[in-house]
């Protein structure tokens, strides 16, 4: 279960998503410390996610209102998100631009995100209950290794743009990169807006 936990981890930490350009978007404007605490999200988020997924995990499988009304509200945050993104100017270089709310931003995205809903609905609660009948060590292994990799990988990964960034993310192009991400978020905000629709009409 170990082994599972790390390949799910970190197919989830490093598949495209809105907390993945969260992560980056915020390094780039912020610093690294920004993007590490926005890295940190789902350790906050998840704990009721998984829960609520033991409690109506048999009633999902038929109806996807929740996940639905969940996508369209993320779809709404998301944007605003990728909105101010783009607009805002960027921060001036030699200041400590770290945001305090990088972790709130964060957590917000992945709370109304529908993908962790998704994940442990369908994946990880079953693969959670399968452990449980073995063994709480076999259990605790797979939570444990899942969210090591899960937020280890965006924490690496907000460490190796900060490392790019001092070397060619400057000027004109770092600007212009900053704001193809504000774009990326608005793109992921209509995505997840029209998989809200779709998971709101399934039957």
């Amino acid at each position: 279960m170990i082994a599972t936990g790390i390949l799910l981890g970190l197919g989830a930490g490093l598949s495209p998503g809105p907390l993945l350009a969260l992560v980056v978007s915020e390094t780039l404007r912020y610093g690294p410390r920004s993007g590490m605490k926005t890295a940190l999200a789902p350790l906050i988020t998840d704990l009721p996610i998984v829960a609520l997924s033991f409690l109506i995990l048999t009633r999902v499988a038929s109806s996807g209102k929740v996940l639905g009304i969940l996508s369209m509200l993320g779809a709404v945050v998301v944007m605003s998100m990728g909105i101010q993104t783009f607009l805002k100017p960027l921060p001036a270089e030699g200041k400590n631009n770290n945001s305090d709310l990088s972790l709130l931003k964060g957590a917000v995205v992945n709370f109304l995100n529908p993908h962790p809903y998704l994940f442990w609905f369908t994946v990880g609660g079953p693969l959670l209950m399968t452990a449980l009948r073995s063994s709480r060590g076999a259990a605790v292994g797979f939570v444990l290794a899942f969210y090591v990799c899960l937020v280890g990988s965006k924490v690496l990964l907000a460490l190796c743009v900060h490392g790019t960034k001092g070397l060619f993310l400057k000027g004109r192009f770092y600007e212009a990169f900053v704001r193809l991400l504000g774009l990326s978020l608005c793109v992921f905000a209509g995505l997840l807006f029209w998989e809200g629709i779709n998971l709101f009409q399934r039957v």
